[in-house]
């Protein structure tokens, strides 16, 4: 017996990366432009289509690849791995886990990522622009 990957749900991943962002229905029913009834409807739906999820994406502050690859498992593996122990007086604790938020990490990496994304688009303007110019000096 074969046990197929699960297929992510979009609209669970959706609905879990805004709360955890602390986010309401209604705020990003109005960052995306539609009703708070739709993006209950979009949190139910087990896909949404890519020019939708771009825009909710974008209100979240994560890219489209984050909102697809969501684990709540990686979540519940570093919250399962963070635990106290009581040694008869209290005091003690012992944390096997994280000593930072990964989502902050993971969101500072796209910021990088987005930045230098920027970057090379605008070095790749700056060349086009001196090519043109370069072009138009020759007639």
């Amino acid at each position: 017996m074969s046990t197929a990957p699960k297929p992510r749900h979009i609209g669970r991943n959706i609905s879990r990366i805004r709360e955890l962002r602390d986010m309401k229905q209604e705020a990003l029913a109005i960052a995306i432009g539609v009703s708070q009834q739709t993006v209950s409807s979009i949190e139910g739906s087990e896909n949404v289509d890519d020019e939708k999820l771009k825009a909710i994406a974008e209100a979240l502050g994560v890219t489209s690849d984050v909102i697809k690859n969501f684990s709540e498992d990686a979540v519940f593996n570093i919250i399962g791995n963070t635990f106290d122990i009581d040694n008869n007086n209290g005091s003690s604790v012992i944390s096997y886990g994280c000593t930072f938020n990964p989502f902050d990490k993971m969101f500072e990496a796209f910021d990088k990522n987005e930045k230098l994304y920027e970057r090379l688009v605008e070095a790749e303007r700056e060349k086009v622009a001196l090519l043109e110019k370069l072009l138009s000096e020759k007639k």
